[in-house]
């Protein structure tokens, strides 16, 4: 079974540390796109939203537009580590408004780069080959 591991990145400015560190863990892909909460919408609308906002951001002011991460993952260790980069690098998801992740299954799916481990497999079957031919 693959997995889709979706993360909505409040911090953005954590965003290159942890695309770095997926590729550390095999996570060869990830699709980022700009994205805008509920509260964030609807502030100007509902005004609770606006003093919700500012007290969820610590009296900072009004917290700018996330990015929400997507990649799609084949290997359940891999997963594992994908979450373990996340958590870290976001403090375990203790500070408030920091992000929110999540998992979902995927029963099939097209496209999808090698894993390294596919990758070195497929280069020594490529090498067993050459060395018949």
């Amino acid at each position: 079974m693959a997995y889709l591991l979706v993360i909505v990145l409040n911090k953005t400015e954590k965003i290159e540390s942890i695309l770095e560190r997926f590729i550390e863990v095999d996570v060869r892909g990830a699709t980022i796109i700009d994205s805008v909460g509920m509260g964030r919408t609807l502030e100007s609308e509902i005004p609770i939203f606006g003093t919700l906002q500012e007290i969820l951001s610590g009296g900072k002011g009004k917290r700018p537009e996330n990015k929400t991460i997507f990649t799609v993952i084949k290997e359940e260790k891999t997963l594992r580590d994908a979450e373990r980069v996340v958590k870290e690098e976001l403090s375990n998801f203790t500070e408030p408004g920091a992000g929110i992740m999540f998992v979902l299954p995927i029963m099939d799916f097209k496209g999808l780069s090698p894993s390294l481990k596919e990758e070195e497999k497929s280069l020594k079957e490529h090498r067993k080959i050459e060395k018949i031919v």
